[in-house]
């Protein structure tokens, strides 16, 4: 069944020849850029979030394909259609953070060396849809080679428009995977900071960002804690042992039962983790329209639908636990746009309905720190407000509407 979608709104010297094409005009003149910048995908879908902005966010992959080792020093992302609007620079102590290596760890500077490749980290955000362009282009300046030589030479400053990539304005929209009060979106959309907007893979002969809009749902109890008692057990953690939900109609084309919790406080030896288990015990459903949704790290044994079956919107998957690459409960979950779980694109989506009940402040994230006692209450706001089709954005608080009837059998 098809989701909804919700609109909302060489090396020889080379003589260059200038020909004119009376229906196109005047042919700019060639230029050597050492710095190759590509998009990791053609496009790129906006979405709201629960801020009341409108997000984009994707990758580029930069590549010095010169002996002459090249600093990069801005990049700025430009609507295609009008290349003199500017939409944001990064450069300095914003281009840096957001430069990584292959393995996905921050690199140590703007420098690049020869055949070396970077990923750079994008995220856009808009007051309004009619802001947002039909296609963005990027203005990349850097110090590098100026000559297509292929022997080192004195960097010189260069700078290009290249690297278009189309922005589409829609999102799907999909039901909670958990019901009931105080969820809190970890590892959520879209800061650099968290565990997943980072996390590139190398799977199936390319690089996937596959967890680029997954959350970490942990889960406050009445007085506002994580945990209550002895933080090496998995039951005295708020979020263990709850329903998992399916957020839409599909089908059940990936399950594994049979792996045991994870001790808190730690996570699994390196050696123990490949693409089959990293995920743990898991759910991933076809949602159809080329749409895929992942739960994971889920309870041994407690998965009750089986490969094939035919699920409905707010039907019991199974329930939460802390099995595969974990140090403590929660559940995973993301869409992408292929049944494998890290070789695949992550999709944005809305969640339909739901309540902004309050926020962890960034600069006191506790979630992996020793004091998971720590009471919460105060991140909670006096009256909460009920948000539709937004995605919940990193550290935000949230309840979703209580299990339909029927939900637990």
């Amino acid at each position: 069944m098809a989701l909804p979608f919700v609109p909302f709104t060489k090396h020889a010297p080379i003589v260059l020849l200038l020909v004119c094409i009376p229906a196109m005009g005047q042919r700019t003149e060639d230029q050597s850029t050492p710095v190759t910048v590509a998009p990791l995908t053609a496009s790129a879908q906006a979405f709201p979030g629960s801020d009341g902005n409108y997000h984009v966010d994707y990758e580029l992959i930069v590549t010095n394909t010169k002996p002459t080792t090249a600093t990069l020093e801005k990049i700025e992302v430009l609507n295609a259609a009008k290349p003199s609007a500017v939409l944001v620079t990064y450069e300095g102590e914003t281009l840096l953070p957001r430069l990584r290596t292959l393995v996905s760890t921050p690199a140590k500077s703007a420098e690049i060396e020869f055949n070396g490749t970077r990923l750079f980290l994008i995220d856009l955000s808009f007051n309004t849809p009619g802001e947002i362009p039909n296609q963005l282009k990027h203005r990349v300046s850097v110090m590098g080679a100026a000559t297509p030589a292929p022997a080192p030479a004195t960097p010189v400053a260069l700078s290009y428009a290249v690297a278009p990539i189309d922005v589409f304005q829609k999102v799907i929209t999909i039901g909670p995977p958990l019901a009931g009060k105080g969820w809190i979106a970890f590892n959520g959309c879209c800061e650099l900071g968290g565990a997943h907007r980072v996390s590139g893979q190398a799977v199936n002969g390319r690089i996937y960002f596959a967890q680029r809009f997954a959350i970490d749902w942990m889960r406050l109890d009445d007085a506002g804690r994580l945990v209550h008692g002895d933080s090496a057990d998995v039951r005295n953690y708020s979020c263990y042992d709850a329903d998992v939900l399916s957020v839409a109609d599909g089908t059940v084309v990936s399950v594994l039962n049979n792996l045991e919790d994870q001790p808190p406080g730690q996570l699994p030896d390196v050696s123990t983790v490949n693409l089959a288990t990293v995920t743990g015990n898991h759910v991933i459903l076809d949602l159809g329209s080329g749409v895929y949704a992942v739960y994971a790290h889920m309870q041994k044994n407690s998965i009750v639908v089986e490969v094939g079956q035919r699920v409905k919107r707010g039907q019991l998957l199974g329930k939460l636990g802390n099995s595969g690459n974990t140090s403590a409960p929660h559940l995973h979950f993301h869409l992408v746009d292929s049944p494998s779980v890290l070789g695949s694109n992550g999709i944005p989506y809305v969640i339909d309905d739901f309540a902004f009940v309050g926020r962890i402040p960034a600069d006191n994230d506790e979630a992996g720190s020793n004091d998971l006692q720590k009471s919460w209450s105060s991140a909670l706001f006096p009256d909460a407000s009920q948000h539709h089709q937004e995605l919940p954005l990193d550290l935000d608080i949230v309840d979703f509407p209580n299990a339909p009837a029927g939900a637990s059998h």
